[in-house]
């Protein structure tokens, strides 16, 4: 696993060792973020200064991708004692100040964030029925911002409700995964 684009580029990443993180492939985050940067309904602005949310953030990949192509400051929500340890390991070495770590279940956020953020990726692990009840509760609890990108990674086959405070804008397959962007608010 390594950084695919950016400052960072080339910039390996420690690899869980344990069954049940599921990092994203590096050819998936490189679709995922020429997305991001080339099509027009969300344009190439739409990481530069932002401030991004990686939930179920594992190895840390989605956010320290976005950090590396000019994304102002991220934080991670993850909540696995074992995950939290390599995402820890993989922060240390990019020597950021920016970096946020929120060790917390994204079903049951306990906090509200003080500024919401603007691009948000989750990426909750396959057929678990996480990532509509993680939304409900980012939403609720002001973590989306009003017109906020929001990228989700599911399994290509796996059905989701795309709840209604989300305008869905694009979806597209990489291997395995299905890639959905939405905005937030109407």
């Amino acid at each position: 696993m390594r950084i695919v684009g950016g400052k960072f580029r080339g910039k390996k990443l420690v690899a869980p060792t344990h069954q049940g993180t599921r990092p994203t492939s590096d050819r998936a985050r490189e679709t995922l973020f020429n997305i991001l940067f080339h099509n027009p309904h969300l344009g190439s602005s739409v990481l530069l200064g932002k401030r991004v949310l990686d939930v179920f953030a594992g190895t840390g990949a989605l956010g320290l991708e976005a950090i590396s192509r000019g994304a102002e400051t991220v934080s991670f929500i993850e909540n696995d004692p074992a995950t939290l340890k390599v995402l820890r390991e993989n922060l240390k070495a990019f020597d950021l100040p920016a970096l946020q770590i929120y060790e917390e279940d994204a079903t049951h956020l306990s906090r509200v964030p003080m500024v919401p953020f603007g691009l948000i990726f989750l990426d909750p692990p396959y057929h678990q029925n996480l990532l509509l009840p993680s939304l409900e509760n980012l939403y609720h609890k002001g973590w989306l911002g009003e017109g906020a990108i929001v990228v989700m990674e599911t399994a290509k086959n796996e059905n989701i409700i795309i709840p209604s405070f989300l305008t869905l804008i694009l979806e597209r397959t990489s291997g395995a995964a299905k890639l959905l962007f939405c905005r937030c608010g109407k």
